[in-house]
């Protein structure tokens, strides 16, 4: 069974324009015979003659007029196609989307979406408010362009560019009896009610510094989201372990205060990951650049190869 291909629409196309197969073989550098066999294959997938051939002339048959503007449309939309698709991987166009914590969402990214916004207008930003586990799973599974999440990583399958470090601060309300104390020790610590996340790399990293000195605090309650964590710090309910950078804004307004506590040295970092085997858009390459202050090796993915109609256009 023969297949319509867009070569041989090409090839009508210029059969029509020249009204001369000698002159089509010219002009798309291939022999005449080769453009016989073109439009015979055409005609024979159409099921009707095309073309009507008296000497040295070329008209059309009634078939061949029908089927005219319809070749012309195949040949416009796969020249849009390709213009479409070269576009895309030459500047910056069409959406980014980065899957990340709630705390990362409102405290990390914002600075990096709004430099970003300032050149390429035209770009969707997208955020996907994800904890650890499912950013990395929506990476695997091709769902988001970017993950931004907590360090270590280690699938090799992923290409991890770290974006951010801070401190993990103890922070207390003004109220508290620790907050007009610039320094404690880890004992002093242990006698007021603690506040929690349940899981995650900044709980981990609390236990690790407990059990160092095999220390029992007082959780007085474990929650899923910082942001309600720091709220209930600032309600008077207890004191908390927070990145700096999320309690920085409260600190300088008045509703928060953070205390040393001797030998409680926590630091975490944050890193921007994507598939290896992903192939970023412009849009997405141009992010990747900023996110990582310019960091990152940009990739040389080739752009799709034009045909000559759709450059001509």
């Amino acid at each position: 069974m023969c297949c319509m291909d867009f070569e041989q629409l090409r090839t009508f196309q210029q059969v029509c324009r020249l009204k001369s197969f000698s002159r089509a073989a010219e002009k798309l550098g291939v022999t005449q015979p080769a453009i016989s066999a073109q439009i015979r294959s055409l005609e024979k997938e159409v099921g009707a003659r095309l073309f009507d051939r008296d000497g040295g002339k070329v008209t059309f048959t009634a078939a061949g007029c029908l089927f005219e503007p319809f070749a012309e449309h195949c040949l416009q939309c796969q020249s849009h196609i390709f213009v479409a698709v070269n576009e895309l991987y030459r500047s910056a166009r069409g959406e980014v989307s980065v899957s990340a914590s709630e705390a990362t969402s409102l405290y990390v990214l914002p600075s990096v979406f709004a430099q970003y916004k300032k050149h390429y207008t035209r770009v969707n930003l997208n955020i996907v408010r994800a904890e650890h586990q499912r950013s990395l799973e929506a990476v695997m599974n091709r769902d988001v362009d970017f993950a931004i999440v907590s360090t270590p990583v280690k699938d090799p399958r992923l290409v991890v560019h770290v974006i951010h470090r801070d401190d993990i601060v103890l922070a207390v309300a003004p109220a508290h009896p620790l907050a007009t104390r610039d320094t404690i020790k880890p004992d002093e610590m242990l006698q007021y009610p603690l506040l929690l996340l349940k899981q995650g790399r900044q709980r981990t990293l609390l236990n690790n510094f407990f059990d160092s000195f095999d220390a029992h605090p007082r959780i007085a309650m474990e929650l899923d989201s910082s942001e309600l964590l720091k709220r209930l710090i600032c309600a008077e309910l207890g004191m908390g372990v927070l990145p700096r950078i999320n309690v920085m804004d409260d600190v300088h307004s008045g509703l928060l205060r953070t205390v040393k506590v001797d030998g409680m040295r926590l630091h975490r970092e944050l890193a921007l990951i994507f598939r290896k085997d992903r192939t970023l858009s412009h849009a997405a390459q141009v992010f990747l650049e900023i996110a990582t202050g310019g960091t990152a090796q940009p990739a040389t993915y080739p752009p799709p190869r034009v045909p000559r109609t759709a450059r001509a256009r």
